[in-house]
């Protein structure tokens, strides 16, 4: 699974934004600038002497899973927590349930391909399609355009900037789930490594990773985080 290196994390470069007219695959990055209005809100926090919870991202690959996806829903909803999904088209089109379910409790869906292919071992016409497929079948569960896109892997073909209007977002934290059933290891990879403004990595299709996905909430809510959807992270 692939990694942002440390230095990316620090400036806060977690998505590539595609950019229209045959721009560049660029990192998106926080705001480095503030206007007058921001710093006067900025003293005035200060000044009352509340402080702003950091904010972070998690994020589930590869669902919506039937035997799954409920368990963490309704373990989202006990928390007052809202999530990214980056769901499967062939998986969204056997759950419609489930995809109507993760929208209509406020979570953002994301496009993760058709059948979680590589896209740089497709043509680019064949990944085109790959996304727009699952495109056409979420919007036709929820009635908007998928904005986000999470390639299998991390691997982006750069011809297809100019061609697709979606945000591909990665990741900086990957405790790498799917390669152990150890929930306990699962929940100490995260936690101690995750700082403010990261995006986390987990499934949705594994029983240990939802355990390790509410317990990871509930040990970063007590320390202080706030879990937001990714396109609140990269806005704000």
């Amino acid at each position: 699974m692939y990694k942002w290196s440390n230095e990316w994390k620090r400036k806060g470069f977690y998505a590539i934004l595609i950019l229209f007219c045959g721009c560049c695959f660029i990192g998106i990055s926080k705001k480095t600038k503030e206007t007058e209005g921001e710093i006067q809100q900025k003293e005035s926090v200060e000044e009352s002497g509340v402080k702003e919870k950091p904010s972070i991202a998690i994020t589930f690959d590869d669902g919506p899973s039937s035997r799954y996806t409920g368990r963490l829903l309704d373990g989202l909803k006990e928390r007052n927590v809202k999530a990214s999904f980056f769901l499967i088209g062939e998986n969204a089109e056997e759950n419609p349930v489930l995809v109507e379910r993760i929208y209509k409790e406020g979570h953002l869906i994301g496009n993760h391909t058709y059948s979680h292919v590589q896209m740089t071992h497709l043509s680019e016409e064949a990944a085109v399609r790959e996304i727009e497929k699952t495109d056409q079948v979420i919007s036709a569960i929820t009635g908007e355009h998928v904005a986000y896109m999470r390639p299998p892997f991390g691997a982006w073909q750069r011809e297809l900037e100019v061609r697709m209007e979606v945000l591909p977002v990665l990741w900086s934290v990957d405790p790498l789930d799917w390669t152990t059933e150890n929930v306990d290891e699962i929940v100490s990879k995260v936690v101690t490594e995750v700082e403010e403004g990261d995006i986390i990595l987990l499934h949705d299709c594994y029983a240990s990773s939802v355990e390790a996905a509410l317990r990871i909430v509930d040990i970063l809510q007590k320390e202080g985080y706030e879990f937001v959807t990714v396109d609140r992270l990269l806005i704000d």
